[in-house]
């Protein structure tokens, strides 16, 4: 191989990183921007006003359940979900953008009652937590040679059994079988975190256009904003201290 030669691959290699650097950026200042809307969102939601419009609160029985305001926005996401998909799948990055926001402003207002549930204090404690577990597992997953996609079709199978259990014990209402699910909640989110950013980094390629690369960051920006979601509600579960 001559010099010219290597100075020419190592040029590209250099343009290849640097692209890459730039798309995981965007990935991740979309998905920090996504938290910190559904963080204020669901700190709105907690007041007085707004949280009688999402919940019935029965003082008797201690109990909170929601209004019929609070499942379409407790259920709304879902439909945004399959509209996101469809603005990614046609390369609209502007309109896949908007459902974002729109999608973690519905989220944070779902989550709300963790302000009422849990004190302040330990919610913050948890996010803390969450923030360094899930930095953790997304540098292993960015860094690593293994390939996780093994691991993550079986993290994802065993997410479908999650929900099938969470919603099965919203009939049973089995304490123990809470903390089961909350348990085993945590190893497949720390997991998926660790999948979700190696096949976010596999997708990045240097030849994509602008739309293309734009539509994948957000993409894999959401992604990662349910790894951390639902690995908070997780252990916030778990380690939260209630009211």
């Amino acid at each position: 191989m001559t010099q010219k030669t290597k100075q020419l691959d190592t040029l590209k290699t250099t343009t290849v990183n640097q692209g890459l650097k730039a798309y995981m950026l965007r990935v991740y200042q979309l998905m920090a921007g996504g938290l910190a809307v559904s963080g204020l969102a669901a700190w709105i939601g907690s007041s007085p006003t707004f949280f009688k419009l999402l919940y019935h609160i029965n003082m008797a029985e201690q109990t909170i359940s929601l209004s019929f305001l609070g499942w379409i926005v407790l259920l709304a996401p879902l439909a945004l979900v399959f509209m996101f998909s469809s603005a990614v799948a046609n390369l609209n990055p502007a309109k896949a953008q908007t459902i974002f926001w729109i999608f973690s402003v519905l989220m944070g207002l779902s989550i709300s009652s963790i302000f009422i549930i849990y004190a302040t204090t330990s919610i913050a404690k948890v996010f803390l937590i969450t923030a360094g577990t899930f930095a953790a597992m997304s540098i292993w997953g960015y860094t690593t040679k293994r390939d996780l996609t093994g691991v993550g079709s079986f993290l994802t199978m065993g997410l479908f059994g999650l929900i099938l259990a969470t919603l099965a014990n919203l009939l049973m209402k089995s304490p123990a079988l809470d903390y089961a699910i909350s348990i085993i909640g945590v190893i497949v989110f720390v997991g998926l975190t660790a999948f979700d950013t190696q096949k976010i980094r596999m997708m990045y390629q240097e030849d994509d256009n602008e739309n293309v690369q734009k539509s994948k960051a957000i993409s894999g920006a959401l992604s990662l904003y349910l790894d951390f979601i639902n690995l908070f509600l997780m252990l916030l579960r778990l380690m939260g201290d209630r009211r």
